[in-house]
C-alpha cells in the first residue's frame, strides 16, 4: 500500500493537472481518494483538492504545486 495519497474529485480539471505534475515529478505510487465519496473527507478537503498527503507523517501539499515542489515534498 503506497504511503502517498492524492485527494481529488471526480471531473476535476485541477486534479487532472495534478496527476500530470506527479507523473512529471516521477512520484512513486500513490493512492487516489475521491473526497466526493465521504462527508468527512468533503469537509476536510472539499475546497482544497487536489491535495497530496504523506501518510507516514501527515504532511500535505496543497494545490497549486509543480514538479519541483513535489520533488521537494518527497525529499523531506
Amino acid at each position: 500500500m503506497p504511503d502517498l495519497i492524492l485527494y481529488q474529485r471526480d471531473y476535476c480539471h485541477l486534479c487532472d493537472l495534478a496527476l500530470a505534475v506527479l507523473a512529471e515529478a516521477r512520484a512513486p505510487d500513490f493512492d487516489s481518494v475521491w473526497v466526493d465519496d465521504s462527508a468527512a473527507l468533503e469537509q476536510l478537503y472539499g475546497t482544497r483538492v487536489p491535495v497530496l498527503r504523506d501518510g507516514r507523517d501527515g504532511r500535505e501539499l496543497d494545490w497549486p504545486f509543480d514538479a519541483a515542489a513535489v520533488r521537494a515534498f518527497l525529499a523531506k
